[in-house]
């Protein structure tokens, strides 16, 4: 996710074209007068919704484990990092763009965003202005959860076999999908019931998402014979030990595959190598620190796992455009928040 990349900009079809702005740097956002309006019925329902719970911008919680909505009036200037957990991310109004080492996933009201597996992700709110606010649905999603109902859906197995895909794809959303949303921002409001109809509606969601034609690819965080699910347990380590030194070698163990193999699905999954990963993560971790505790570049170099200062700018710069002091004076002039989210 370096700055100089190119980025192809996928769309729910799939197609690629490169963008003109990279990663990092300030995007001049889309004029409010192209904002996509609602049209549809199950739409304007779930904007009115999302809008009676987010009173100003921001996140907010629905009542419900694990699900959110957003509210935010303007676009953002340039993207926000963070650590994508998987999710489910609907759009009632306005667009965003989530940004994947060289890709670019732009959704809006007429698709959805799913992420299956642990992301160092970028997102940017494209489309959006005090009338017409962005307005979002957040969903996460339970790996384990899901690798139950895989059970249920596909009780004699995939069909056919399905290669390892990356881990976020943008499609059409599907009217079952929405209406089940709209049901599940109501039980918010329904203090009484939502401990006891909710879980059955997020089921509901990922059943219908699993029965989707992009289910199989969902699918495979549930099976543990697919190089997805294998992927994953090497996301999981180095997630919680970025800052320790990294050998693939002992990553394709930890998913029982050999090295060539390892990489190949580890990239296919990711759109990265192993260490790009692992250095998105530490350079992600290391703008928080020095956003959120007033920490000096040297000092949140040392805690994310760089021995040496100097290529910790070095990589810093080429990965965000400016180096660690002008980049945090910036942010901290804007009144950036110490830490995003990608949704």
């Amino acid at each position: 996710m370096q700055v100089n990349r190119r980025h192809r900009s996928i769309s729910a079809r799939g197609s690629a074209n490169a963008p003109s702005s990279p990663v990092g740097r300030s995007v001049e956002p889309q004029s409010p007068v192209s904002i996509t309006r609602p049209v549809d019925p199950q739409a304007t329902r779930l904007a009115a919704l999302i809008r009676a719970h987010c009173p100003y911008d921001g996140r907010f919680s629905l009542g419900v484990p694990g699900a959110h909505v957003t509210r935010f009036s303007h676009a953002f200037s340039e993207p926000v990092y963070s650590a994508q957990r998987p999710v489910l991310c609907i759009v009632a109004q306005g667009s965003k763009r989530l940004i994947l080492g060289p890709e670019i996933y732009t959704y809006d009201a007429s698709t959805m965003l799913v992420v299956s597996v642990d992301l160092p992700a970028a997102s940017q709110v494209m489309q959006a202005s005090p009338a017409e606010p962005y307005l979002g649905l957040i969903l996460s999603l339970d790996p384990g959860r899901v690798a139950e109902l895989v059970l249920k859906v596909y009780p004699q197995g995939l069909s056919r076999v399905v290669q390892a895909g990356r881990g976020v794809f943008v499609c059409p959303i599907e009217p079952h999908i929405l209406d089940a949303a709209i049901r599940l921002i109501e039980l918010g409001g329904q203090s009484t019931d939502v401990a006891l109809l909710a879980p059955l509606v997020v089921d509901e969601i990922l059943i219908r998402l699993l029965r989707s034609p992009l289910g199989p690819r969902l699918a495979q965080v549930g099976l543990a014979e697919s190089n997805m699910h294998k992927v994953t347990s090497a996301l999981a380590w180095l997630r919680a030990n970025f800052a320790q030194p990294m050998r693939v070698e002992e990553l394709a163990d930890l998913a029982h595959m050999s090295v060539s193999a390892f990489h190949q699905s580890f990239r296919v999954v990711t759109s990265m190598s192993p260490l790009q990963y692992q250095k998105a993560l530490r350079l992600q971790e290391a703008r928080r620190l020095m956003l959120s505790s007033v920490m000096d570049a040297a000092s949140a170099g040392r805690q994310v796992g760089y021995l040496s200062a100097s290529q910790f700018g070095r990589e810093y710069a080429r990965f965000f455009g400016q180096s660690p002091a002008r980049d945090i004076a910036r942010l901290t002039e804007q009144g950036a928040a110490p830490g995003g989210s990608a949704r």
